[in-house]
């Protein structure tokens, strides 16, 4: 893999490794003249929170905006208030013009403009490129009106226009919003223009020049999958990107409640990198503590706004992981280590491998802790499930001044790779926590500990205190855990802790790392109807899977009865491919059966497989619609884990709606 060239504008040279190796292409000439977007737009877009509902007027606009100045996200550099579909009328007025909504606007946009630069806050417009924008009824687009209808934004003060691209009419993409560009930049105001085409038309390869930013994907959600989705899109078009014009994503979900905090992080952190607009949509008025010190993160908005404008990229992505790395003005980097897996994972990089020249000792911040350390040159990290660590490193003469960069880490013992770590209440779990050392100065006295809920046996199975741990080397301890029996189903954690003196440092350095460890009981003994037990995980190609019934359409319980054949079964799992799902049976069953096949009324082709832990205990092969369903019986004894799992059969995955009818497992 090839090293990152010195930092300057176009010379991010890296590769994506996803579905295959794709180069990274050097950006195309900056031209950010006129000053408007030399760093990412950064805001507020009241999509998610109101979307055309009665909470779309003035008394919300205004609401957030004061709330964007109180809590200091004005001051970090969010400075557009950007007011989605649906604030006009749905037709225009007499001569033409776009009519603000009266009742939820009664003072009309140019009120509002005014009162946001009053609060040194900027005003976001929404507006269309076909004949009417995308909600229903909406409002009119501005295809035709282009002239008309910028004079208008001007005139009010807009700062921001966000411009769709629902009916379009089937009229060229880069035609209609070259036309609006052109009308924009003849009023003279400098208006932040966004291209929202959706990436359909790729316009990474011709929006430069035309907007300020362009959307790369369809909509994001407030969900990990499609988060996962619009990254893989937009993390390949890294040289596309620079001052004046940046690849969007889409909006930041945090606040709104769809995903968990760590996954809120993860996002932040590749917007940031990826050099993204940062446009939050979720009510700030509601935001807890932790989410507005997510988005005033000094160290991530600092990245995400530096003036040499490179988007990052990976340099490195491989079974879930991901290493992205961002040439930052004066020559440090931003670099991220992303895990998209369900399971902890070890990702590491080097000073060499990020293009950094060589150099004794290297300084090392870390973006979520502000903290600062020295590297000889290694950037390891254990990263949590969907989560990411996040630095920036770079030469420093001095680096004998900051303590060695350590990272803690606790590793339970899996049942097979990849698995989760799920005990049943009165087992026993082992893990293992190390200390690693990647800096040239030694840690001493080291001390490890291991923190479990209450009640919890913690053994400790070797030495828990090492005199010395050079630079370069790891200390590890082996845990016994002991979960007491009557212990409630559900998730807890245990936090691997160390302490340890440096040199230049008075008093003693502590980190630690906190791992997820699940309690869940087992299937009772006799034959148990896996519809009837709960699942540790699952994934699904369409919508979720769903318990006797059939898979539907993307929402819960919207399926059908399970039917093989003409026959309808009561009870049995609805999926659809690529899909898997996963059960904790602790060693305690033996065998699985089930009546298999595709969905009557679909045409899908697929197989059907069973694996207990690690090994694959059954499959099917490739059965298509004009089959009879299949009875399976496959043995499992001894398993911790048993997945049923679908895939498309290599085909693809339209209609794959897979049936699992009655699965019983048999256990002791």
């Amino acid at each position: 893999m090839p090293a990152l060239s010195p930092p300057r504008i176009g010379a991010l040279l890296a590769a994506v490794c996803l579905l295959g190796c794709v180069p990274v292409l050097a950006s195309p000439p900056v031209s950010a003249a006129t000053g408007v977007a030399t760093t990412p737009p950064m805001g507020f877009n009241n999509k998610f929170v109101t979307g055309c509902g009665s909470g779309l007027n003035e008394q919300t606009v205004l609401g957030i905006a004061d709330t964007m100045v109180a809590t200091g996200l004005r001051d970090a550099g969010y400075e557009f208030v950007t007011i989605d579909d649906c604030w006009a009328l749905p037709e225009r007025g007499a001569s033409g013009e776009l009519v603000p909504d009266p009742v939820r606007f009664p003072r009309g946009v140019k009120a509002i403009a005014d009162d946001l630069h009053a609060r040194g806050l900027k005003l976001g417009l929404y507006g269309g490129a076909g004949t009417k924008t995308c909600a229903t009824p909406g409002i009119p687009g501005s295809y035709g009106h282009e002239r008309q209808d910028a004079a208008l934004f001007a005139a009010w003060g807009v700062d921001h226009l966000k411009y769709d691209n629902c009916n379009n009419q089937g009229i060229d993409a880069k035609q209609r919003y070259s036309a609006m560009a052109d009308a924009l930049r003849d009023t003279g105001r400098p208006i932040v223009f966004a291209i929202c085409d959706w990436g359909i038309n790729e316009p990474w390869g011709w929006a430069r020049g035309i907007g300020h930013s362009w959307r790369t994907m369809i909509d994001i959600n407030d969900t990990w999958p499609r988060l996962l989705t619009v990254v893989k899109q937009n993390m390949n078009l890294a040289g596309y990107a620079g001052p004046g014009g940046w690849n969007d994503p889409d909006l930041l979900m945090m606040g709104n409640g769809g995903m968990s905090a760590t996954e809120y992080r993860t996002q932040f952190a590749l917007w940031a990198v990826m050099a993204a607009p940062l446009l939050v949509s979720a009510d700030l008025r509601q935001a807890t503590p932790e989410t507005l010190d997510l988005l005033r993160n000094p160290d991530l908005v600092g990245v995400n706004q530096d003036p040499l404008g490179a988007q990052g990229a990976p340099i490195r992505s491989q079974d879930g992981t991901h290493v992205f790395v961002k040439p930052l003005a004066g020559g440090d980097r931003a670099v991220v280590l992303f895990n998209e897996t369900d399971t902890a994972r070890r990702i590491g990089t080097s000073a060499t491998e990020l293009g950094l020249p060589q150099a004794a000792g290297y300084r090392v911040r870390d973006a979520w802790t502000h903290q600062d350390a020295h590297s000889a040159g290694p950037i390891n990290a254990t990263v949590p499930p969907h989560a990411t660590a996040v630095y920036r490193i770079g030469t420093d003469r001095h680096w004998y001044k900051y303590p060695p960069l350590t990272d803690a880490a606790a590793e339970p013992e899996l049942a097979y790779p990849g698995a989760l770590t799920v005990v049943a209440p009165g087992g026993t779990a082992a893990v293992t926590s190390t200390l690693t050392n990647s800096g040239n100065l030694p840690a001493s006295s080291v001390q490890a500990s291991l923190s479990a809920p209450a009640g919890w046996s913690v053994q400790a199975g070797s030495p828990t205190t090492r005199p010395v741990l050079p630079g370069g080397k790891q200390f590890g301890t082996q845990w016994a855990i002991s979960v007491p029996p009557g212990t409630t189903p559900g998730k807890y954690e245990l936090t691997a802790n160390y302490s340890y003196s440096v040199p230049h440092q008075p008093a003693p350095v502590t980190t630690s790392y906190t791992v997820g460890l699940s309690v869940a009981t087992t299937p009772v003994p006799g034959s148990s109807i896996l519809s009837d037990t709960n699942w540790v995980r699952a994934t699904n190609g369409w919508g979720p899977v769903e318990k006797d019934l059939s898979n539907g359409e993307q929402f819960a319980a919207d399926g059908q009865p399970i039917t093989l054949g003409g026959t309808t079964h009561a009870k049995g799992l609805g999926t659809h491919a690529p899909a898997s799902v996963e059960f904790f049976t602790g060693g305690a069953c033996t065998s699985l059966e089930a009546l298999v096949g595709v969905h009557d009324g679909k045409a899908g082709t697929v197989a059907f497989q069973v694996w207990a832990d690690g090994a694959l205990a059954h499959d099917s092969g490739v059965r298509t619609a004009a089959e009879p369903p299949l009875p399976i019986t496959t043995d499992v004894t001894g398993a911790a884990f048993v997945r049923l799992v679908v895939t498309d059969g290599g085909d693809g995955t339209t209609e794959d709606h897979a049936d699992w009818a009655a699965p019983t497992i048999q256990c002791g």
